[in-house]
Order: C-alpha cells, then structure tokens, then sequence
C-alpha cells in the first residue's frame, strides 16, 4: 500500500526529469564512446596506422631470385614471406578460408556484429571461441603486435583490430584482402610466412596448384600451426584438414562426392625446407647477392625515403638469365663424373700420406683457417690447447657424393678429409647476349662454400693458348702458316713439350694438339705484352704480366672471365660482359635497375671465325677428340670447339668448350694445388673437366624444351677473304690415315717452367 501511494506521487515532472537524465546518460555514453574510438583512431592508445602505412605494410618480405623460364630459383630472407596476387591463388584456398574462418565475409564491412555479440555471450557462459573476421585478422597480421595476454591490453587491441579493419575494408575490395590475408599469414616451422611459401614448402608447388585437401590443410594449420602441423602432428592435422573440407562441403564450395574422395586421401606431403644453402645454384645466388648490393652502392639505388634497399626484406623480384633446367642439367652432370673421378682419386691417395714433404703444413693452415680454431682463438687458447683440441673425436657431419653422414671424428682428421676431396666449378653462357645460364661453383654449398667461378681463380694453363693465336692471326699470320715446333731456350726459360703434329708445324695444328714449342716460339715472335693486353680486352681481369710464359697459362684467371673471353671467338669477335642479372623490380613490380652489359669489339670478325675453326680441331681429333668418341660422357656429333688444360703436376684441369650458342668451361682441382692426380690418365684436362661438358651437352641437346641449334658456326659476314683456312699438313702426324679420331695421351698442357 505504501509502495503504491509513494508511486502515485511521482509528478509529471518527476518523469520528465527521469527522462532527461536517461537521454543525458545515454548521449553521454555514445559521446563518450566516440571519444573512446577519437582516442583510439588518433593513436593516444597505440599509433594506428597511417593509409600510407596501409598502401605500403612493413614486413619482412623475401626477395625472389627469378629465372629466364619464370621460375624461382631461391629467395633472400629474415621471413622466408613472398607476395602472390589473388589471381595467383587457388579457388580452393579462398573456399577453405571463408567456409572456416568467416562465413559472412563478403557481407560484412570488417566487423561481424551478430557474431562478435554471440562470441562475447559464448565467452561469459565459458565456452570461449574466437570471433575475428578475416579482415580483423589480417589487421592483426599486418599492423598490430602478438595478441596481448592482459585482459585490459587485448581488448584495447581489439578496438585497435576494429578500426584497422574498417579502413581496410574501405580502401580494399575484398579480393585484395584476402590476398593480403594469405601473404601475411605464419605457418609457424621452417621459418614459413605467407602462402607461397607455406605451398613450397608443404607440398613443393605454387598456390594456384593447390588441390581441395592440399588447401585444407593449410588453411586448418591456420588456427595452430604447432598443434596441427602436418609433419609433428599429423593425426591432428589430418582432422583438422577433413574438418575444413567439411565446412567447404556445407557451404556448397564442393560436392559430397569431392568431400568424399578428397577426406580420404593421405597428407601428401612434399617437404621442401627452405634453406639458404638448398636448391639450385646456392653458389650464383650467394654471388648474386653480393653483385646486386655493389650495383645498388654504385649506383646510388635507394628506396623512396632515401634508405638502402634490404634484399632479405623488401621482397625485391630478381631477374636474371639462368635457365632452370639447364642449371639443373649442369649439377646433375657435375655429380654424375665427379663422383667417379673421386673414387679414383681415392684409390691414389688409400695408401699415401697427402701431408708429407711440401705439403706438410698444409693441415696447419686449414686449423688456423677454420671457424673451430677462430672461436677458440677468440675464448683466450694458446695454439697448443687448441692443438689439442682439434685432436679430440667430436660428432662430425661430412659430405659424400652419396649424401651427407654423421661421424666421430677428429677436427684436424676431418681437415684431411676434406682436403682431399676435388672441387669442380662450371659456367655456361651464350656468347652473343652475355646470359648466363647455369653457374655451378662448387660440389656442396653447405660444406665448402667459396665459389669457383667467379671468386676463385686458378693457374689456366693450356687454355691460354688460342689468347697467343689469335694475336698473331689478327696481325698478319693465317691458320696454316708454319712455324717452328722444337724446343729453345728464352732468355732463362726453356719450356717443355713434344712434337705432335709435327716440325715445323702449321697455327692450326699446333693448337689443336696444344703445342708447347711452337707457343713459345708464336709469343716470342708477336710480344707478351700485346698477347697480355688482347687478353685483358677480351675480359680477363687478372694480373697478366709481360712474360713469355703466359702463353702457356702461367697466371690464374677465373672461370667466369676465361668463359667470357672464348665467348668472343663466337660472337665473331665481340667481348659481350658475361650477365648475371637482368633487371630488378621493387615489392610493388617498379623496376629499380636493369643491367646494361658492356661490349667490346676485341678482334677481327675473321680472326674469331678463325679462332672458332681451330677449336674445332681440338674437338675433332685432337686433345679434346675424347667428345667424339667416348660413349662414357662424349658421342657428340653437332659443331663443337674448345681446349683443354693442365698445369703442372695436373694440379688444376681445365675444359672451355664453344658452340654456336653456348660457351662453357670446367675446372676441377682439389683446394690446395700441392694435392693431385700422380698421372695425366685422370689429371689431365681431358680427363678432370671435359667429361662434365660432355655430359652437360648431352643433357641440354637431349632436352626438347631447349632449342639449341646443332648447325655449323656462321661465316663471317663477306666470307673469309684475309687467308687460307684449309692447310694442307692435316696428314702430317696420322701419315696416311686422316681418318682416325682417337689420339694417344700426351703431356700436351705441362708447361716446363
């Protein structure tokens, strides 16, 4: 009664006063909630992102390394994250992710209301459950740190989230948003970021590629990459997919009968780990690396805001001319010789000391210029406590052609066993673009990492010989004039050799049985000095010295300049600079810089034509004539040119073969000259390093997806009108029988001095 007597005496204004101040506490709180979300928006809680920052997101994105066929060959990373467009994506990647992660994605504007509101009722009752849309995600993903751990943090980041997601969804269609979705996203293991990455990785393909249970499976890793990995937990893993294609199935994206048949299937895993030292040509893209960073300082190349460009994080495109499948052809053949040549220098040294006499301190010399001997140096050891500890059985992981092994043994043991392990190195290039197209630098990146291509040089012997012929060719003398073939005695120099082919002996035959005498007596005659200088024009950058000896190799030179030069002999006298790069590309496809390579008319047309014909002998019956007719790596019938080489004590063999598109050279030697082959049966040129072109050759000539011609090198133009090309001696060391093609073994590359 006195309840309703006290309700009866509210007044008209009573009411009305109630109302106001319902009104006023209502506005006050939709105020102050807009300022709440001012506040947010203007970064007083945690700088938001600018729409700068959103055109352009900060991460660590790999940069590509890209190939002449589109493909990519590695990548430079601290996140191994490449960028694909939505167009790049498979249809099933983006049904997996709707159908799992957000099912209203295309009707909501960044936040789904009626599900945040369900998520918070479920989240109080305790049956906690996320309720993120892809876009809240991906602002999460791209702009917002970890997920914080204090109550009052994450819900101040999931204003943050908010905001974020709107302007996403303003300034993005939904297209680009999952796109970006796809490129920011953790995978977790194997340092993976992004869905390329995560594609290659998984199961060795591209997005586009994916399958309906390939693209489940990735999308369901999404929700714990630890607890659903596919390769620590597959059990889980496999659930987790079979539910994905569940929600797709209920969602109509795939039949019942695909659900069916795709939930049945295995994982299928492909593992590809990424590793730096992994893949194809590790020893190009490390060199590479350090090319483009030298351009990119010369040049003055910076991004926009006047910073350097970061190759292991601005998600750079790098296009360069190497051929994937030629790269490939190029260390299969590698291996293929290599691990046979091996087993025979195996034999030589099973029961001989490598470490004796002037090779003695060669094992002191590989400690002190090991990372074990630089730590301990660095911890304060005397070089006896470390002696000592290099002479302790430690676990070791060693290469083998067969694969790698782990083992027990000595630091200073595994120094012999490396040392006594050859190296190989090749380059191929075309001669009339300069593109390189398959740079193998070493046997194994992840054991013995200096490249011999590029960084290495090594005493050339023999194959400085056609610098000397083409010299003389150039300024007067034709490949069939005759000049002296025995030994002589210059100044205090008395070169060794033979006389194969004969004395006196025509240019062409001297070349083509590698003659010593008669180089030595063709330098004398036309200067060491202008034979140094064509060299250097032809681009050998090495330290030529003015000294008769260099026409029989006496100075290093690296591959990749000795293959550059020859390519000039094919390119009818043009030095084309050997390319490595063709053009890079920012994250957003600018172009940023494009190699322009140098070119350089170092000889006559007809003296290179020349040149190229003498080559050809060398092939056709002389100290290369191994191509022709050994089944084991030769059997080539198509044009073919080149030279062989051998240095003393058969320390370093080298092969440089021409064809009318293609110029390559191989080198094989061990890491310290003093270690070698005892006899010129497997040390000489013909033996160590041509087998590797033969093999190469055959692969790419056996290839139907490169088109290599097999014709005949082209004339000059206007013909040959400065002298005699046939000579008319050819019988003068075969006598009668100018048909044969096998020729003896022969000292024909020492070089006496």
């Amino acid at each position: 009664m006195k309840r309703e007597a006290k309700s009866s005496n509210l007044t008209e204004e009573d009411v009305k006063r109630y109302t106001r101040n319902f009104w006023k506490i209502l506005i006050g709180l939709v105020l102050l909630g807009a300022l709440f979300l001012l506040s947010v928006r203007i970064g007083i809680f945690g700088k938001l992102p600018t729409f700068k920052d959103l055109e352009n997101p900060k991460s660590n994105l790999a940069s590509e390394i890209i190939t002449d066929d589109n493909r990519v060959l590695g990548t430079y990373y601290v996140h191994n994250r490449s960028n694909v467009k939505y167009s790049e994506l498979s249809p099933f990647l983006v049904q997996a992710l709707v159908s799992t992660e957000d099912k209203r994605f295309y009707e909501h504007s960044g936040i789904d209301y009626s599900r945040t509101l369900s998520t918070v009722l479920l989240t109080l009752s305790g049956n906690k459950q996320g309720g993120s849309t892809i876009t809240q995600q991906l602002a999460l993903n791209l702009f917002g740190e970890q997920r914080a751990r204090s109550s009052v943090k994450r819900i101040m980041q999931k204003f943050q989230e908010w905001i974020t997601a709107v302007r996403l969804e303003r300034n993005y269609t939904k297209e680009e948003i999952i796109m970006m979705y796809f490129n920011t996203v953790d995978f977790g293991a194997y340092n993976t970021f992004g869905i390329k990455s995560a594609a290659r990785t998984y199961f060795n393909t591209t997005p586009d590629k994916l399958t309906a249970e390939q693209a489940a499976l990735l999308v369901g890793m999404l929700k714990g990459p630890g607890q659903y990995s596919p390769v620590r937990q597959a059990e889980r893993a496999l659930q987790r997919r079979n539910l994905v294609l569940s929600n797709m199935r209920n969602q109509n994206f795939i039949t019942a009968e695909d659900y069916a048949k795709a939930s049945e299937k295995p994982l299928g895993l492909k593992l590809t780990i990424s590793n730096y030292g992994e893949g194809l040509a590790p020893y190009f893209r490390a060199v590479l690396k350090e090319e483009i960073k030298k351009e990119f300082q010369r040049l003055a190349i910076t991004k926009p805001d006047g910073t350097p460009y970061d190759l292991d994080r601005d998600g750079l495109k790098i296009y360069t001319p190497i051929n994937y499948k030629m790269q490939q052809h190029a260390e299969d053949a590698q291996k293929e010789w290599m691990t046979r040549l091996q087993r025979e220098f195996d034999k030589q040294w099973k029961r001989r000391n490598a470490f004796t006499g002037k090779n003695a301190n060669l094992l002191e010399k590989g400690m002190k210029r090991s990372d074990r001997y630089i730590a301990l140096k660095a911890e304060g050891l005397s070089d006896a406590q470390i002696r000592k500890e290099f002479d302790k059985k430690v676990q070791m992981n060693l290469f083998t052609w067969k694969g790698n092994i782990d083992t027990t043994m000595t630091p200073m043991d595994s120094i012999k066993y490396t040392k006594l392990f050859l190296r190989n190195a090749m380059m191929a290039m075309e001669p009339k673009t300069g593109y390189i197209k398959a740079w193998v630098g070493g046997i194994n990146f992840e054991h013995f990492k200096y490249d011999q291509v590029r960084l290495g040089t090594r005493q050339v012997g023999s194959t400085a010989k056609p610098f000397v012929y083409a010299y003389a060719i150039d300024n007067g003398y034709g490949p069939c004039v005759s000049i002296p073939n025995h030994s002589r005695t210059y100044g205090n120099w008395t070169p060794r050799g033979t006389q194969q082919g004969g004395d006196p002996i025509t240019l062409k035959n001297a070349i083509k049985y590698s003659q010593n005498y008669a180089s030595a007596y063709l330098i004398n005659e036309v200067g060491a000095a202008n034979v140094a200088d064509l060299t250097k024009r032809m681009g050998v950058n090495s330290n030529i010295p003015n000294e008769l000896s260099i026409a029989l190799g006496s100075y290093d030179a690296s591959l990749y300049d000795m293959v550059g030069a020859y390519s000039a002999f094919v390119n009818q006298g043009t030095w084309v600079e050997p390319t490595m790069i063709l053009r890079v590309e920012d994250k957003n496809g600018a172009p940023i810089y494009e190699k322009a390579p140098k070119v350089l008319k170092a000889l006559n047309s007809e003296t290179a034509y020349a040149m190229v014909d003498m080559l050809k002998g060398v092939v056709d019956g002389g100290t290369g004539n191994r191509l022709r007719w050994d089944p084991n790596f030769g059997g080539l019938k198509n044009p073919i040119g080149g030279k062989t080489g051998t240095t003393n004590d058969n320390s370093d063999a080298w092969f440089i073969g021409v064809t009318p598109d293609l110029v390559a050279g191989v080198w094989t030697g061990a890491e310290d000259r003093g270690i070698s082959f005892s006899s010129m049966q497997y040390g000489q040129g013909a033996a160590a390093a041509m087998p590797v072109f033969g093999l190469f050759m055959k692969r790419v000539y056996a290839d139907k997806d490169l088109h290599y011609t097999q014709e005949d090198f082209p004339m000059p133009p206007g013909g040959i009108t400065r002298f005699e090309m046939n000579c008319s001696n050819f019988s003068q060391f075969y006598g009668n029988d100018p048909g044969r093609t096998e020729t003896p073994l022969t000292e024909d590359d020492r070089l006496g001095f």
